[in-house]
């Protein structure tokens, strides 16, 4: 799977990965109110809504992008209605040949983790039949359990040619609090630690050019990035943490590689609650769809022009 990711980046010219992140305070009004009109004001009436705002968002950007991001926490919030939603979002995003990451920070040992690994990556056996869970393209795995968490996925990813991108240093403004701290026998902080792991398991999962394992750094902590990107030559990296969070093009530069490659940034609110935004707020709450798709635009001029200047 990461063979096409990469070449949905190139022939797209958009390393760009769109967080379908809903909060009802995100869905716009008329789609709330068809959906309540329906199923009330219940879970299911959320649920119903977060899918119909999710469609509409990819309609309109799915010839832009590459990859799209669904956060499960978003949809669990809804009980079983929001992930019913989640699954319908998954499949529905597959229809339109998009690489599905479930940003899903799974992290346990054993057969809990092959558990998660299973339902989300690979195939669970009922009886004599086999059946695809939450079937995500790659998933977001915390590794601070050690490889007891990780193994079980990466077994997985080899079974199905599926990824995974293993926190290693996250936008959030505290993640210093334990990422930075510095080993003493290693004599560097954890998250590069951890980035050396994630490298060595990216060499036993290689795709053409690049490894089905890479790894999430913040658009927050460009130095670090530019640290990391050498640790882990042969992972991408996922960087979430640009737009709302405070990134901008310009810290970007250093997540990739001199081929251009190698970094894909993720934008969740920023673009499918665009219109909320001032300046896309001509489009209205019934333009949502034409405001995201004018914010992907923007945002893939954004990095195109930082990577240029580099």
């Amino acid at each position: 799977m990461i063979n096409k990711l990469v070449e949905k980046i190139q022939k797209t010219g958009a390393p760009i990965v769109v967080g379908l992140d809903p909060m009802m305070k995100f869905v716009p009004e008329h789609i709330q109110k068809k959906a309540f009109s329906e199923y009330g004001e219940t879970l299911e009436g959320a649920g119903e809504a977060i899918w119909q705002y999710n469609k509409e968002l990819v309609d309109h950007i799915y010839d832009l992008i590459p990859a799209v991001k669904p956060q499960i926490a978003m949809y669990e919030q809804f009980g079983l209605p929001g992930l019913a939603a989640f699954k319908k979002t998954i499949d529905y995003c597959k229809e339109k040949d998009l690489v599905v990451i479930g940003d899903v920070k799974r992290g346990d040992i054993g057969s809990t983790s092959e558990a998660y690994a299973v339902g989300h990556l690979g195939k669970v056996q009922v009886g004599n039949n086999f059946y695809r869970g939450f079937d995500e393209d790659f998933a977001t795995v915390n590794p601070y359990l050690g490889s007891d968490g990780v193994n079980p996925f990466l077994k997985v990813c080899k079974e199905e040619h599926k990824g995974v991108f293993i926190l290693v240093k996250t936008s959030n403004p505290s993640s210093g609090e334990l990422q930075d701290r510095v080993i003493a026998d290693a004599n560097r902080p954890l998250y590069e630690v951890v980035g050396e792991q994630v490298a060595g398991w990216a060499q036993e999962l290689m795709g053409d050019t690049y490894s089905y394992v890479g790894a999430v750094v913040g658009a927050t902590y460009p130095e670090m990035g530019k640290v990391l990107r050498k640790v882990m030559p042969k992972s991408y990296i996922l960087v979430p943490g640009y737009g709302a969070q405070g990134g901008k093009g310009k810290d970007l530069v250093h997540f990739f590689n001199e081929d251009g490659l190698g970094a894909i940034v993720n934008s969740s609110r920023g673009i499918i609650a665009a219109y909320q935004q001032e300046k896309y707020a001509g489009f209205g709450s019934e333009g949502f769809g034409e405001a995201a798709r004018a914010a992907v635009i923007d945002m893939k001029e954004d990095i195109a022009q930082a990577l240029d200047a580099r």
